[in-house]
C-alpha cells in the first residue's frame, strides 16, 4: 500500500476531475456522481466493468498527491497497459473477521503507543474508511447432534474467548469508524452479501461503487453481488484503514462466458467446483475474472456468490459478476430499501456499469474462456485440494487409486496388504463395521454454500425424504449445521425442514465458519481411536471451500468438498468409497435399498420453498437486530482508556507485539543477508495453514509448553486462530502444522521439526529459530511452487518475521502471501524458470548470502551465493517500487508510522 497525505490529513487539494461531477435525480432525492461519459474518451466503453470500478475510484480520489491524473490515463489505456503498470486503488471500506481482526486491532493499539513514543499524535491512528468486523471464527463444534448444541457451543465460545471479545469491544469504542458485529450472527462474507454491502455508496449525496478489501481471502464472495473486493493481509488492511491507497499492478481481466443452464440434479456447488478446476488449469493468478454471457440469467446472486467466494481456490484476485437485473432482485429480496435499489440501478446505468447484452458485446477482454453449464456434473473436490475435481460417478475409483498412490495430494500411501483392512467400532453400546473411506465428519458449513438457499433447502429435503424412508445417518458420524446467518435458520424453521435436518444429526451447532476453518472439535467418543488403531483412512465431507491436509481434522486424511445436499447423501451412505450414482446408499425401514434418486429433490420442490420462505421480511427481521449483541456480549467489561490499551503481561490472548519496540523516526541501515542458514526446505504447495495453522494447539508443541508454563490447562488451549492477538503464542505456532513436510527432516518425515544445521540436532522449528537467533544467524526458507497458497493469513508472514526469517526463495508465490511478506520486510525471491532447489543441487544445509545492493528495482535479477560454491540467480519479487520502500523501512506499518509521525 502506498501511503501519502490523504485529503483527510492535508490541506484542501482540488480534484481535477471535479469537472465531470454530475447530478442525478432519483425520485425525490438528488445525488452527485463522477460521470465517466463526460471524459469523452472512447476507450471507456470497451473496458471490463470491473476495471471501470477501478477507474471511477481513481477519478473520484484524484488529488495529484496520492492519486495522479497519470494514473487515470494508465487505467483508461488498460488494453495496452494491463500487467505492465502500477496503479493506486482506494477502496470504499474494509472488512474483517475476528481471527484476523484481533491482530489488526492489536497492531493499531501498538501503533498508537509507538506514535506516542515517536513524538507524534496517537489519535491519528484511526480508521478513515468504514471498517466492519464480524466475529465468526471463534466458535467450535464442541457439541453436535443434540438440541442444545448451539447453546453449549456459544457458551463455550465465550468461556474461551472472553478476553479477546472484550478487547474487540474496547476497539469498537476506541477507534472511530470500527463497527463490530457480535458473535452468534453469522459468517462475515454471508453477512456482508446479505446486509453490509452497499452495492453503491451514498456518502452525503455523493454516490460511487461499493468496493472493499478484507482480511480474509474469501472476501471475494461479495463480487457475486457486483461489489469489487478481494482479500489482503491484516497489515495491508490496516494501512488501507488509515487512508492509504492500495498499490497494485493493473490486472489483466479474463472474460469467462457462461452459457446454458445447469442440468437437473446439479447445484451451484457443482458449478463452482468445475470452474475452480478449469481456471486452476488455465492459470488466473493475479488476474481479475469477469463473468458474462447469457448463462448469467440462469444464476441467482446466491449462485454467483458461491462462484465468487472460491476466487482464491481458482487463483484469481476476484471473480466479478457485474450488477444486472438479477442483482436488483436480490438486493430487494434481502431487505434493502426500494429507494436505495433505484439509486443503484439508475447510477450504474448512467456510468455504464450495469451489465446487459449490449455491455457484454462492447467489452474487449484480453483473454476469454467459455463454459456451457449444461455440461456440469454432480461432483466433489478432494481428497486434499479444492481444485482436484472428481465427478460423483468416479469417486469410488478415484478413492481406490488414492489408496494405492504414495502419500501426496492424490494419495494416501496405504500398503497393498492393508488396503482391505476393516474393523469394528463400538459406539454407545452398539457395534458398527468400519472400513477405509468411511465418513466420520459430515458438515454443512461455510459461507460458500450456506449463503445459497437453494442448496440449504435441498439438504433439508434430502434429510426429510431419507427419514421418511427410514434411512438414517450413523450416530458416530459428527454431523453439524453451521449457518452463515440467522436468516438460514429462519427459513429452515419456517419451512419445517430443520426438524428433518435435526433428525439426521444436522442440528445447528453455531453461526460461524466452524468445520470449514478447522474448528471441527473432537470426533465422537471412541471414533478417533478406532480408526487410528485399525490404520483405516477415514474421511470428512463438508460444504466448505478448503480441504487442505490436516485443516478439517488431524485424523481425516481424505476431505471432500461437496454441496450441502451431497454432504447429507454421503453422511447417509456413511462412506466416500462408493459410487452413489449407481449403488444403494443403504436400506430403508422396509429393508429395501434406498438410492440417490429416492432422496434427491426436484428443482420445482426447491423453487416452491424458496418462493414461500426466502423473503425480504425474513432478512429484515433478522438484520434489524444484528448489532444488538446478546447478554454475554453486553456483560463484557472493557478498558476505560479509549486512547491507549492497558496491556496485561500475564495475558495469554492479547500481547503488545515487539514490532515497534526499537523503532526510530529515521530509516534503519539496510544490510545484506549474509551467511544465512536455511530454516526449512519445502516442496510444492506449502499453504498458509502449513505456515501458521489456525486449528488446535497440539499438546507437545512449543506453544502448548508455553501455555502450560503459564498454568493454562490443555482443555483451555483453544486454537491458534483464537490466540492470534498474542505474538508469543503465534511465533511458537509458526510452522507447527503436524502434516508439514520439510526436506531437512528426512525423506518421508512429516511434522513441525527441522535440523539445526550447525549442531546437526533435530528439534522443533521454533526452538531451532530461537537457537539461530541466539547465535546471531539470519534465516531463509527454500520452497517450491505456490508457496503461501490458501487463506490470506498475515501471521504466515508475521510468524517467520519473528523467527528471524529474512528471505523466502520459492518457485512461485500465492499473490496475497507474497504481498504480506513484503509488508513484513521479508524478501521474496523466485528461482528462474525451470530451476528449483533440487535442480540446483541445494540440500538446505548451506549458508546463503544475498546482497540487493543500493540500486534496487522491482523484478530485478539477484545473485545468491552459498558457502559450498553453488551460486544462482533469482528474480526479486518486490513487484512495485513501494514494496522496496516498505522493506527499507522494516515493513509497511513502520513506513506508515514514520510518515504519520512527521505530519
Amino acid at each position: 500500500f502506498f501511503f501519502a497525505l490523504s485529503r483527510h490529513f492535508s490541506c484542501d487539494m482540488s480534484n481535477p476531475f471535479d469537472r465531470v461531477l454530475t447530478e442525478l435525480k432519483v425520485g425525490d432525492e438528488t445525488v452527485k456522481f463522477y460521470d465517466l461519459d463526460k471524459l469523452n474518451d472512447p476507450r471507456v466503453a470497451s473496458l471490463p466493468l470491473s476495471i471501470k470500478v477501478v477507474l471511477e475510484a481513481a477519478i473520484r480520489n484524484c488529488d495529484n498527491e496520492s492519486i495522479f491524473e497519470a494514473d487515470v490515463e494508465k487505467i483508461l489505456d488498460w488494453k495496452n497497459s494491463a500487467t505492465k503498470v502500477e496503479i493506486p486503488f482506494k477502496c470504499a471500506r474494509v472488512l474483517m473477521q475476528d481471527f484476523t481482526g484481533v491482530p489488526a486491532v492489536v497492531d493499531l493499539a501498538a501503533m498508537r503507543d509507538a506514535m506516542k513514543q515517536l513524538g507524534g499524535d496517537p489519535s491519528k491512528i484511526n480508521p478513515i474508511v468504514p471498517v466492519d468486523l464480524v466475529i465468526d471464527h471463534s466458535i467450535m463444534v464442541d457439541n453436535a447432534r443434540t438440541a442444545d448444541a448451539l447453546e453449549k457451543n456459544e457458551a463455550r465460545e465465550f468461556e474461551r474467548n472472553k478476553e479477546r471479545f472484550a478487547f474487540l469491544k474496547w476497539g469498537s469504542t476506541a477507534f472511530e469508524g470500527l463497527t463490530i458485529v457480535p458473535p452468534g450472527n453469522g459468517i462475515v462474507h454471508q453477512v456482508n452479501v446479505e446486509y453490509l454491502a452497499r452495492v453503491v455508496f451514498n456518502n452525503k449525496g455523493l454516490v460511487y461503487p461499493d468496493s472493499l478489501v478484507g482480511t480474509d481471502s474469501h472476501t471475494t464472495m461479495v463480487n457475486g453481488l457486483g461489489v469489487l473486493g478481494w482479500g489482503v493481509g491484516g497489515i495491508e488492511a490496516e494501512a488501507s484503514m488509515l487512508g492509504a491507497p492500495m498499490s497494485m499492478v493493473l490486472p489483466s481481466v479474463v472474460g469467462y462466458k457462461l452459457t446454458g443452464k445447469l442440468p437437473a440434479g446439479t447445484t451451484a456447488t457443482d458449478l463452482v467446483l468445475t470452474i475452480v478446476s478449469n481456471l486452476r488449469k488455465y492459470g488466473v493468478v493475479g488476474k481479475f475474472v469477469e463473468f458474462y454471457g447469457p448463462g448469467l440469467a440462469n444464476l441467482t446472486v446466491a449462485d454467483r456468490a458461491t462462484i465468487a467466494n472460491m476466487g482464491p481456490e481458482y487463483g484469481a484476485t476476484c471473480g466479478f459478476f457485474p450488477v444486472d437485473e438479477r442483482t436488483l432482485e436480490y438486493v430487494l429480496q434481502t431487505g434493502r430499501s426500494p429507494q436505495h435499489v433505484a439509486v443503484v440501478e439508475q447510477y450504474l446505468k448512467k456510468v455504464g456499469m450495469f451489465r446487459t447484452e449490449a455491455t457484454d458485446g462492447a467489452i474487449t477482454f484480453l483473454e476469454t474462456l467459455e463454459l456451457d453449464m449444461a455440461t456440469v456434473l454432480p461432483c466433489v473436490a478432494g481428497p486434499k485440494r479444492p481444485h482436484d475435481n472428481v465427478a460423483c460417478k468416479d469417486l469410488q475409483g478415484d478413492f481406490q487409486k488414492c489408496m494405492a498412490a504414495p502419500g501426496g495430494f492424490k494419495g494416501f500411501g496405504v500398503p497393498e496388504e492393508k488396503r482391505g483392512a476393516s474393523s469394528t467400532l463400538t459406539y454407545e453400546g452398539k457395534e458398527y463395521p468400519i472400513n477405509h473411506g468411511d465418513v466420520v465428519i459430515a458438515a454443512i458449513t461455510s459461507c460458500t454454500n450456506t449463503s445459497n438457499p437453494a442448496v440449504l433447502l435441498a439438504a433439508g429435503l434430502v434429510c426429510k425424504k431419507a427419514k421418511e424412508l427410514g434411512l438414517m445417518t450413523k450416530p458416530y458420524i459428527k454431523t453439524s449445521l453451521s449457518p452463515g446467518s440467522q436468516v438460514v435458520s429462519k427459513y429452515l424453521q419456517d419451512s419445517g425442514l430443520q426438524e428433518y435436518l435435526d433428525a439426521q444429526g444436522f442440528n445447528t451447532a453455531g453461526y460461524g465458519c466452524m468445520t470449514c476453518i478447522g474448528n471441527s472439535g473432537e470426533l465422537m467418543p471412541g471414533v478417533h481411536e478406532a480408526f487410528e488403531q485399525a490404520g483405516l483412512v477415514c474421511t470428512a465431507v463438508l460444504s466448505g471451500n478448503r480441504n487442505f491436509e490436516a485443516r478439517v481434522h488431524p485424523l481425516t486424511a481424505g476431505n471432500y468438498l461437496a454441496s450441502p445436499p451431497l454432504v447429507c447423501v454421503y453422511a447417509l451412505a456413511g462412506t466416500t468409497n462408493l459410487d452413489i450414482t449407481t449403488a444403494p446408499l443403504g436400506k430403508g425401514a422396509d429393508g429395501k435399498d434406498v438410492y440417490l434418486k429416492d432422496v434427491w429433490p426436484t428443482a420445482e420442490e426447491i423453487a416452491g420453498l424458496m418462493d414461500k420462505y426466502v423473503t425480504a421480511a425474513a432478512f429484515t427481521s433478522v438484520y434489524s437486530r444484528i448489532k444488538q449483541g446478546n447478554q454475554r456480549w453486553d456483560e463484557l467489561a472493557t478498558s476505560a482508556d479509549k486512547m491507549h490499551f492497558g496491556w496485561d503481561e500475564s495475558s495469554t490472548y492479547i500481547h503488545n507485539p515487539p514490532y515497534f519496540a526499537s523503532m526510530t523516526a529515521e530509516l534503519p541501515e539496510v544490510k545484506p543477508i549474509s551467511g544465512a542458514y536455511c530454516l526449512l526446505n519445502f516442496g510444492d504447495s506449502i499453504t498458509t495453514d502449513h505456515i501458521s495453522p489456525a486449528g488446535n494447539i497440539a499438546k507437545t508443541s512449543p506453544a502448548a509448553k508455553w501455555l502450560v508454563s503459564r498454568d493454562v490447562p490443555q482443555s483451555e488451549f483453544n486454537s491458534y486462530g483464537a490466540r492470534r492477538g498474542n505474538d508469543l503464542i503465534m511465533a511458537r505456532g509458526t510452522f507447527a502444522n503436524t502434516r508439514i513436510s520439510n526436506k531437512l527432516a528426512g525423506t518421508g518425515q512429516t511434522g513441525p521439526v527441522t535440523v539445526h544445521i550447525p549442531s546437526g540436532e533435530t528439534m522443533s522449528v521454533f526452538d531451532a529459530a530461537e537457537k539461530y537467533k541466539a547465535e546471531g544467524h539470519s534465516l531463509i526458507i527454500l520452497a517450491g511452487k505456490e508457496y503461501g497458497s490458501g487463506s490470506s493469513r498475515d501471521w504466515a508472514a508475521k510468524g517467520p518475521y519473528l523467527q528471524g526469517v529474512k528471505a523466502v526463495i520459492a518457485e512461485s508465490f500465492e499473490r496475497i502471501h507474497r504481498s504480506n511478506l513484503c509488508g513484513m520486510g521479508i524478501v521474496p525471491m523466485c528461482f528462474k524458470d525451470g530451476q528449483n532447489a533440487d535442480s540446483l543441487g541445494l540440500k538446505g544445509n548451506e549458508q546463503f548470502t544475498v546482497d540487493l545492493g543500493s540500486d534496487i528495482k522491482p523484478g530485478m535479477d539477484v545473485t545468491v551465493t552459498t558457502n559450498t560454491g553453488i551460486s544462482f540467480v533469482c528474480k526479486l519479487r518486490f513487484d512495485t517500487p513501494i514494496e522496496i520502500t516498505y522493506w527499507k523501512n522494516g515493513g509497511i506499518l513502520h513506513y506508515v508510522l514514520r510518515k504519520m509521525s512527521k505530519q
